[in-house]
């Protein structure tokens, strides 16, 4: 028997125990508590069933069960394949443990397996190239994983989607895991981003805390009043960036000119032999202890980064913990188009003046080489009606990729 028939069992496997479960279930709860069920002639059979099939695939020596799913993740590095290595997790705690150990970051392998994934910074290489689908009709913008619709077809691979809720002050983009549900008080709710009245100034939150180390930079945002909370689930939206747009009075001919100050990403994490934050599991919203990070940094006293800490940087001094900035990289006139040009090196097709390059907005006493400070960390743009590309970069994750991506999405009237 071939490998990969071997895995279609396995899945198979898991599929039937799921379904058996489900289905005795519902045998006991289909007319509540006052119906009475006649005693099924199998019952022990089936209860006996399921812990043998469960047994029988958690009960794998170590070594062996490593090997297999060493080769699960070597042989799918794709979306759909790839769902291969996620049912090696379901299937028990034991095989959740080792699968956990064996998939890489997406900065180490440049694949996105697990949600976690979505928050982790991507590879430092090669960009993780994915697409943007606005629908007008319902608010909501959905991130796929690939080169484009066209290419990718029914074969991509939603990573995260968002929906448009305009309020009188300010318009919120609520993200979430699912295009269906946008609750803030679910357990699929990423983050947010919200603009300000004038739509120049977006904070972005997340519902994870940040590194220990950076959480002096990145404040809480008051609670969401109790009533709309559940008991369990509580609402937690940690300011982890601002994304901000020059203001355009004169109407003056030009591109929009955008910074973006990451106050969970440290310099230093562009800087040679440096690492972004990475966290390596979700928090528990019952849990007041911040989520095990990839890197650990020692305590160092409290350095305090206000709005103002741009137009400061050269009287202060300079530290590894400043929060790392972004400023879209300057376009070039061409005479002949009559327009204001970029490389996006084929991945951006149609003119807007939504499209951007983000580059790292790096001071002399920060030392980061110049090779880093070229790189495009994220690239923006139109290839067609409602469709957009999306490709980032470490030390960027998707999420803040994401995000930072949508308020390009919103009116700005004062900055063109």
């Amino acid at each position: 028997m071939s490998f990969k028939s071997k895995l279609k069992e396995i899945r198979d496997d898991i599929t039937t125990t799921f379904s058996m479960g489900k289905l005795q279930r519902n045998r006991a709860n289909r007319r509540g508590r006052a119906y009475i069920a006649p005693e099924l002639g199998g019952g022990s059979d089936l209860s006996s069933e399921l812990i043998e099939v469960q047994s029988l695939w958690a009960n794998l020596p170590p070594e062996l069960l490593h090997d297999v799913i060493q080769r699960v993740e070597g042989t799918e590095t794709s979306w759909p394949g790839r769902r291969d290595v996620v049912a090696c997790a379901s299937v028990c705690k034991s095989w959740r443990e080792i699968t956990k150990a064996v998939v890489k970051t997406p900065e180490q392998c440049g694949c996105i397996t697990f949600p976690i994934s979505l928050k982790q910074p991507g590879p430092r290489d090669a960009p993780i190239q994915c697409f943007i689908k606005r629908e007008r009709a319902t608010s909501t913008y959905h991130l796929y994983l690939g080169l484009s619709p066209a290419l990718s077809g029914d074969m991509s691979k939603l990573l995260l989607a968002a929906k448009k809720i305009r309020k009188t002050t300010s318009t919120d983009f609520r993200i979430s895991f699912v295009g269906s549900d946008f609750c803030q008080t679910s357990n699929t709710y990423v983050g947010k981003l919200r603009s300000n009245f004038l739509g120049t100034k977006f904070t972005i939150y997340d519902s994870q805390p940040p590194c220990p180390a950076m959480k002096s930079n990145c404040k809480l945002q008051r609670k969401v009043r109790s009533i709309q909370v559940s008991p369990g689930v509580p609402a937690r939206n940690y300011n982890v960036a601002t994304v901000s747009y020059e203001l355009n009075v004169l109407r003056t001919r030009g591109p929009r000119r955008m910074h973006c100050t990451v106050h969970s990403i440290p310099i230093s994490a562009i800087q040679e032999g440096g690492l972004a934050p990475t966290p390596l599991e979700f928090d528990d919203p019952g849990d007041e202890q911040s989520p095990p990070f990839s890197i650990s940094i020692v305590k160092q006293p409290l350095i305090d980064f206000s709005s103002t800490s741009l137009a400061d940087s050269s009287e202060s001094t300079c530290s590894k913990r400043d929060p790392l900035v972004l400023k879209n990289k300057a376009p070039r006139w061409h005479e002949q188009l009559q327009c204001w040009c970029l490389n996006f090196k084929g991945r951006v097709t149609v003119a807007s003046v939504k499209n951007f390059q983000l580059v790292a907005a790096v001071e002399p006493c920060q030392n980061v080489p110049i090779e880093e400070q070229e790189k495009v960390i994220l690239q923006f743009g139109k290839i067609g009606k409602d469709i957009f590309t999306m490709d980032y970069r470490y030390p960027l994750s998707a999420f803040q990729a994401f995000a930072i991506c949508l308020s390009s999405f919103d009116t700005k009237p004062a900055c063109e």
